[in-house]
């Protein structure tokens, strides 16, 4: 008798399969049985499960499915590190594995928060879960291994985009389950916002819309779940101080350095939104706008050049010009290199090469050396080494400029002026780190940008390119004389300053 034919198994038929179809409506339960709490050899050997708002989140999503003509929107505004990544992922993974055929998408406020925090959290929860072997994992998206259902029984990463908003608007699933996932919610646009909205019209289905961030802006459609929508979502804000995954030294450091009642410490420990405006230093629609904007710039601007100094591990150092308005015409260099000099003798050349007429250089760590070889290697003069830490001493809240806490606020504060008018390429590193980093008020009520390290614990790498732009706002810069001449040897070789230059009366900040 000829075989027959493979006939692919149907999960539900398994005892496994029964089992997890029986949390259709229990993600608690699901969470609880599908994870190995506490099984010695695995992740989870030292912990006990979820905390208990998480705990709570999930059983309210299970007692309000089959009771809601309308979608179930859930929406957490909590600190920093309490737990919110993994409580999507296992929303995502309980609502994959419990209802065959389930469609949904995740998006995020930056492409990159999605491609490295986001998505790797779903995958890493995914690959612990009983029923891993159900789901196929690809780069942006988790499908069904079952043949013919590729396309029907699936997540995927959709990064937002204010001129593609379509790719939101047809999110359908007729008479089955539909899920959407919103992280980091308070960046994410109004008008993405609106066009789920939209879209979230099926009847006789299982929607549920999950909305998770810092509360980091007191305006938009996240902010008003709490406000003028807030009959229409389930809403939970968690203070850091009291889950047990938190980092208690550290909300002891904020506590210390802005002060428990400050928006800072409102937006990343308790929870809560800022009373002032948003905790991005830098808004998604300033920066965007920088890279759709024509270069401008004369010839008779001189060109500047940002040097920011990689300390190792995954940083790398960026190099960064600017002429004016443009920032994006003479390309950025980015380099990985440990040795100081090969840096060094790369920003010389290129300084050489450009006819750089300033070379500002971070000088905490590695780049004092840096500093200090270019000094050789060019004239003097045209070399200023930058301590991010050190006075701010350009800007008073006299001169129509925020009061700043140091020199890298201050300059940070000079750069988000500019971008108002200035160009920058279409870079994705850039442009997640100019609006990744965040900020409060110090003591004395002067802006004090979110530390590197406080970054790089929310998933964020550490701001090199932006901090390399930034440099070029340290000090003003005028023309070179006439006369001067740039041969490319250094000062202590009777080398002169750059050729051609034209005098002016440029001033960079002159109209910010």
């Amino acid at each position: 008798m000829a075989d027959e034919p493979d006939v692919p198994r149907e999960p539900a038929l398994d005892p496994l399969g029964i089992e997890v179809g029986s949390f259709a409506h229990d993600p608690l339960g699901f969470v609880l049985f599908a994870f190995p709490w506490g099984e010695a050899g695995t992740p989870l050997a030292h912990d006990p499960g979820p905390e208990p708002w998480q705990r709570e989140v999930l059983s309210e999503i299970g007692h309000s499915l089959g009771t809601l003509p309308d979608a179930i929107r859930i929406a957490v505004a909590s600190g920093h590190g309490v737990g919110k990544s993994a409580l999507v992922a296992w929303i995502i993974v309980w609502a994959l594995a419990t209802f065959r055929d389930t469609r949904g998408i995740v998006t995020a406020n930056t492409a990159t928060q999605l491609k490295t925090k986001t998505w790797p959290e779903l995958v890493k929860w995914l690959r612990l879960a009983a029923c891993a072997d159900w789901f196929e994992v690809a780069a942006t998206a988790i499908h069904s291994v079952e043949p013919a259902h590729e396309r029907t029984w699936r997540i995927d990463a959709v990064p937002w985009s204010l001129r593609a908003t379509e790719a939101f608007a047809g999110l359908h699933n007729q008479g089955r389950r539909l899920f959407v996932a919103f992280d980091e919610a308070s960046a994410i646009p109004d008008p993405v916002w609106e066009t789920i909205e939209g879209a979230l019209t099926d009847r006789d289905t299982e929607i549920l819309w999950l909305a998770t961030g810092n509360p980091t802006r007191n305006t938009g459609r996240f902010r008003e779940c709490f406000g003028r929508f807030r009959h229409r979502w389930h809403r939970h804000q968690v203070d850091g101080r009291q889950v047990s995954l938190t980092d208690k030294e550290q909300i002891a450091r904020w506590a210390a350095d802005y002060g428990d009642d400050s928006d800072f410490f409102r937006v990343r420990v308790k929870g809560e939104f800022p009373r002032g405006g948003a905790m991005q230093f830098i808004d998604s629609e300033t920066v965007e706008e920088a890279t759709r904007r024509p270069a401008e710039s004369h010839l008779r601007q001189p060109l500047v050049m940002g040097v920011d100094c990689a300390r190792g591990g995954d940083d790398q150092s960026a190099i960064w010009f600017r002429r004016g308005r443009d920032a994006r015409t003479v390309p950025a260099i980015k380099l990985r290199v440990s040795d100081l000099m090969l840096l060094s003798g790369k920003v010389a050349e290129q300084a050489m090469h450009h006819r750089a007429a300033a070379v500002f250089i971070d000088e905490g760590g590695i780049g004092a050396g840096v500093v200090d070889r270019v000094r050789q290697m060019l004239p003097g003069h045209l070399v200023v080494g930058v301590n991010f830490g050190g006075r701010a001493d350009r800007y008073t809240l006299g001169d129509g400029m925020p009061l700043t806490a140091n020199k890298a606020a201050e300059m940070w504060a000079s750069m988000r002026a500019w971008l108002r008018t200035g160009a920058i390429p279409d870079d994705p590193e850039l442009k997640a780190e100019l609006t990744g980093r965040e900020y409060g008020f110090d003591l004395h009520n002067a802006i004090r940008l979110e530390k590197k390290e406080d970054m790089k614990k929310r998933g964020l790498a550490s701001p090199d390119n932006a901090d390399g732009l930034c440099l070029t706002f340290a000090y003003p810069v005028a023309d070179l004389p006439d006369d001067a001449r740039f041969d490319g040897r250094g000062a202590g070789e009777g080398g002169s300053v750059a050729a051609n230059t034209i005098q002016s009366d440029y001033d960079p900040h002159g109209d910010l």
